[in-house]
């Protein structure tokens, strides 16, 4: 351990002793999911940043939610069933689509290059 930390821990551990963090907001709760659990360490700071930008998170979690139902439907055999995942399916592509036209991903010439390789991948056809 170097200096620095051998001197935040000595004030740490002053402030717990003297109650300094007593009463603080959310004492005693569990700590929130961090929602970047999943993401290398060496990317999260880029993560977080694209994300408080708008230009990231969502849409990884539709696609993997349609790759699901997308199984699912591969192998229900319930009729009912069947519909009522594929009306999943189609609004879970409503929202992905409400996505995209809202942040304008696909506006500028340099990115609309990639729209049709993006869609193929989805699973979708333009």
């Amino acid at each position: 351990m170097d200096i620095f930390n051998l001197i935040a821990e000595g004030k740490i551990k002053r402030a717990i002793k003297d109650g300094e963090f007593d009463g603080l907001p959310g004492m005693g709760k569990p700590l929130k999911k961090d929602e970047a659990a999943h993401i290398p360490e060496q990317l999260r700071m880029a993560y977080r940043i694209m994300k408080n930008a708008g230009l990231a998170g969502d849409e990884e979690a539709l696609r993997k939610e349609r790759m699901t139902i997308e199984d699912l439907i591969a192998q229900c055999t319930d009729e009912h069933e069947r519909e009522q995942l594929l009306l999943r399916k189609t609004e879970n592509e409503l929202r992905l689509d409400k996505l995209v036209s809202k942040k304008g991903m696909f506006s500028k010439p340099a990115s609309a290059f990639y729209k049709e390789r993006v869609y193929k991948r989805l699973g979708r056809k333009r």
